[in-house]
């Protein structure tokens, strides 16, 4: 089977699977379910009476690993974003920022910014004490 005789619908932790099905009287597109991927666990599950074969099942773990290194690109690439947006947020408050701006997420910013230091510096210590 070729990558397209799966199809895979994302989904918050994994994916719903579904065979794609073109060999029937009306040839139309039927796709149906054929497994639940955890993408946390790595868990096959197949759906209902569905069996999947050897080459789904290697098809599937295969989704799974890219899947796997396309959300830690994402998060990498995000963390980028954040510190960008930090950088533009500190020279907006220097520069166009209002005291009510201000005032309306002082508090919440300081708490987040405070969170993210005691968390960071955290990791790096522990880094440090496995050296």
């Amino acid at each position: 089977m070729s990558n397209s005789d799966l199809h895979f619908r994302t989904r918050d932790n994994g994916a719903a699977v579904f065979r794609v099905d073109t060999e029937n009287r009306q040839r139309r597109l039927d796709l149906r379910q054929l497994a639940v991927i955890n993408i946390r666990s790595g868990e096959i599950k197949p759906h209902g009476q569905q069996i999947p074969s050897d080459a789904e099942i290697e098809q599937m773990n295969a989704w799974i690993e890219a899947r796997r290194a396309d959300l830690l690109s994402r998060e990498r690439d995000d963390i980028e974003r954040l510190i960008d947006q930090m950088n533009f947020a500190a020279q907006w408050f220097q520069s166009r920022a209002e005291p009510a701006d201000v005032e309306a997420v002082a508090n919440r910013l300081l708490l987040a910014m405070h969170d993210l230091r005691s968390t960071l510096v955290k990791k790096q210590m522990d880094g440090e004490e496995k050296d």
